[in-house]
């Protein structure tokens, strides 16, 4: 399977109308080939969570809310990817369409990417893995499986007919707090959550920035795990956070010193934005809030 890549870029940049300030900007780059992969486990089980998080926390919850789909695979001697299932689906298209169908399905928004986040748990055995792709760049850090000291509540939920118990915790500057099955017999769960007896099912921190749900579920199921063949920027967990929000305070910039190209930005009539290569602030905290320095 090629390695290389056709980059199609597109800009958006979202603004706040009652300020005129920019809150986020938005650097698309769409792929012609899917990198090769290899196979870590086959999968004896699969859940799909619905992923939420707040891209604004300046306004209201309801209207600042973005999401996705993520696939939780469980595989064999205790191997687990979590991963976005809309990217599973844009590779799955790109893998069977031609060069001008690709081309076509870029420029009509139908390969629009989810979340890059991708989460290995007990691979390698007794680390967990996160890799993730930040603009053209893949990285990857490792560290040893997180532990949680999971405090029992009294609270009860039933999510997709499963009885579920509660337990919170505090981890890396948020408090979670979880509902997992016993049902399940898995100490599983969505992002880096595990170590209950069961299945979590549902998450949300204290302030609601963040939360996964369970929608789907699996019981025989047979895709493979599997991780991109790509040359990994290999990097500690700070050095990730930092890169990535280097990144998304800067984009072009960003794009333009590690690529060597050049990003023109206008506004609606066709003129330069003068001001687009200047440093935001972005208006939300990362799902883990103790990587800074």
């Amino acid at each position: 399977m090629k390695k290389t890549f056709l980059f199609l870029v597109t800009v958006a940049i979202v603004s706040s109308v009652a300020s005129g300030k920019v809150l986020r900007r938005q650097l698309s780059i769409f792929q012609n080939s899917v990198p090769e992969t290899e196979t870590l486990s086959n999968e004896t089980m699969e859940f799909v969570y619905d992923y939420r998080c707040c891209v604004d926390t300046t306004g209201s919850l309801e209207d600042n809310m973005s999401n996705d789909n993520m696939l939780l695979q469980i595989g064999s001697k205790g191997l687990s990817k979590f991963s976005s299932f809309k990217n599973l689906t844009v590779d799955s298209i790109i893998m069977r369409s031609s060069q001008e169908q690709i081309a076509n399905a870029a420029m009509e928004g139908k390969l629009s990417t989810g979340e890059f986040m991708t989460i290995y748990k007990n691979y390698p055995e007794g680390k967990l893995t996160h890799t993730e792709k930040i603009c053209q760049d893949w990285f990857r850090y490792e560290e040893d499986m997180p532990q949680f000291e999971w405090e029992m509540t009294d609270s009860v939920a039933n999510v997709l007919g499963y009885k579920c118990q509660s337990a919170r915790c505090k981890f890396r500057g948020r408090e979670w707090t979880v509902f997992y099955t016993e049902e399940i017999p898995l100490s599983e769960g969505p992002w880096k959550l595990h170590g209950l007896p069961g299945l979590i099912m549902k998450a949300t921190d204290e302030k609601g920035h963040y939360s996964f749900e369970c929608i789907g579920i699996k019981s025989k199921a047979s895709r493979p795990i599997t991780i991109y063949k790509v040359p990994f920027n290999k990097v500690k967990r700070e050095d990730y956070y930092d890169t990535k929000h280097r990144y998304e305070v800067n984009p072009y910039a960003y794009f333009e010193a590690t690529t060597g190209g050049h990003i023109t930005v206008t506004d609606e009539a066709g003129n330069p934005t003068l001001d687009a290569y200047d440093p935001i602030e972005l208006p939300f905290e990362y799902i883990e809030r103790d990587w800074k320095k």
